[in-house]
């Protein structure tokens, strides 16, 4: 039985995905978001089941952070380096991917050979997984939605379901983590055991995600011979970061991410001690997080049809536009914990199609490269992004601790002074506010979505006239 021909999206591009597609793509993602779930709990792991020093850790950790943020940009060249008629991107996920899945059981392993030799197999095994599997695989992964498919709606689906997918993932091992391993004995025994689990699924997803993944813009099934693919020159690295910074969309986009991830690091983080300095019970944060799966539940069965109906920039520029109201609400009722749990469901839910949507706005602004430039770029835009994500992250996470530290904080004292409740309020609704209102600026300015298809075009006339 032939298969249903796929239509075109509302800028007349051809579609090429299929549900099975879908599906089986975000399966990269599940396999990305099951390392960095499992990579987020080894503080825990490491001080209370091995028994090593926390603030060693804590200085191990950010240094692997570094080093993780670095070594994007250096993938991001080995994969643009690629050997003209090789495939640059799908490989990667069962290099990485597989080696990836036997690390999630050795950083666990960790030895009883003192605490100098364990901090030093917890360095390697953390440098090993993150700064170089995980991003081995995670630069290429990205990329792929770039030349899977050139119709935005598809890339903005595509983004959808991984985002989704990697949430879900995340949230489910996160929450069953502790509970799994505690059933099983709560020892290093167990958590070795659980990480051994985990690496299947991690090579299974990458596996899955190989499968049915392509580096062409053609339906699964259809044969392609990638020696017959155009390629492009690679050029020097210094010369790709000064286009790139030449190319207002990738900025903006870079400029936004960043923002995004900042004020994830700050949600993520700054309700604790909200619930427990502002409202007085920090087991508020438990039914804080209880209610928050609702906005984002929410975000993801919507952000879909909203970008169907609004497209990329509307969808983002409404989402931000909640967000800023519920933040300027928050601020104007901030001590009252049932008005900021409501307007915290919208700030929530405001995050979401950025969530999904940076990767469209990336392989867009990627697009624009070959239309400016002659020349896409394709992993060099997608590390040098994600470069700034990352930055991001570990900015939201540390503007906590600094605006906590500029004002004396006491963890023992009864009452707030108002110093430190200023600093809450700063960190918890003011700049997310600010960023929000930069984003919605910067957004508003992306004007690629709509001329997008004339570029092409262009490009198209070009590669013709030089044949």
């Amino acid at each position: 039985m032939s298969k249903k021909p796929l239509g075109k999206d509302k800028f007349g591009v051809q579609k090429v995905m299929r549900m099975k597609d879908y599906f089986g793509d975000a399966m990269g993602q599940f396999s990305l978001n099951a390392i960095s779930t499992m990579v987020g709990q080894l503080t825990y792991f490491y001080t209370d089941k091995v028994g090593m020093a926390a603030g060693a850790i804590a200085t191990m950790l950010i240094v692997c952070k570094v080093l993780d943020a670095f070594t994007d940009l250096i993938m991001g060249r080995i994969v643009d380096n690629t050997k003209p008629g090789k495939e640059r991107y799908r490989p990667w996920l069962i290099r990485a991917g597989i080696p990836a899945g036997i690390m999630m059981v050795l950083m666990f392993t960790v030895p009883d050979i003192g605490a100098t030799g364990q901090l030093i197999y917890a360095t390697v095994t953390n440098i090993l997984i993150t700064a170089v599997f995980y991003t081995a695989m995670a630069i290429p992964y990205t990329s792929l939605l770039t030349v899977r498919t050139n119709s935005q709606e598809e890339r903005a689906t595509m983004g959808t379901f991984r985002s989704a997918t990697g949430y879900i993932a995340g949230t489910i091992f996160a929450i069953g983590l502790i509970p799994i391993t505690n059933a099983m004995g709560g020892n290093q025994s167990a958590w070795v055991k659980f990480g051994f689990v985990m690496g299947i699924l991690v090579i299974l997803a990458a596996l899955i995600c190989y499968v049915t993944s392509r580096e062409t813009a053609t339906e699964s099934g259809t044969v392609v011979d990638i020696s017959a693919q155009e390629t492009e020159k690679a050029i020097p690295f210094k010369e790709a970061i000064g286009k790139l910074f030449k190319n207002k969309y990738w900025v903006i986009v870079l400029v936004v991410n960043l923002l995004s991830c900042i004020i994830y690091g700050l949600q993520a983080a700054s309700g604790t001690y909200y619930c427990k300095w502002i409202f007085g019970n920090d087991n508020l944060v438990g039914l804080m997080g209880t209610i928050g799966m609702i906005p984002t539940i929410l975000g993801f069965v919507l952000v879909g049809p909203m970008i169907k109906k609004l497209g990329v920039v509307k969808t983002l520029l409404v989402s931000f536009g909640i967000g800023i109201a519920a933040y300027v609400v928050m601020f104007f009722g901030r001590e009252n914990f049932m008005l900021y749990a409501v307007c915290g469901c919208f700030t929530t839910f405001s995050t979401i199609p950025m969530m999904c949507l940076v990767g469209t706005m990336t392989a867009m602004s990627i697009d624009y490269n070959e239309y400016k430039y002659g020349v896409r770029m394709v992993a060099t835009s997608q590390s040098a992004s994600s470069f700034g994500g990352k930055v991001g992250s570990g900015i939201g996470t540390s503007l906590i601790g600094w605006m906590l530290g500029a004002v004396g904080y006491n963890a023992s004292l009864a009452v707030a002074p108002a110093a430190t409740k200023m600093a809450i309020y700063g960190f918890s609704i003011i700049i997310p506010l600010v960023f929000f209102i930069i984003m919605f600026v910067l957004v508003s300015r992306f004007n690629l979505e709509r001329d997008l298809p004339a570029m092409r075009e262009e490009v198209a006339r070009r590669k013709a006239q030089n044949k």
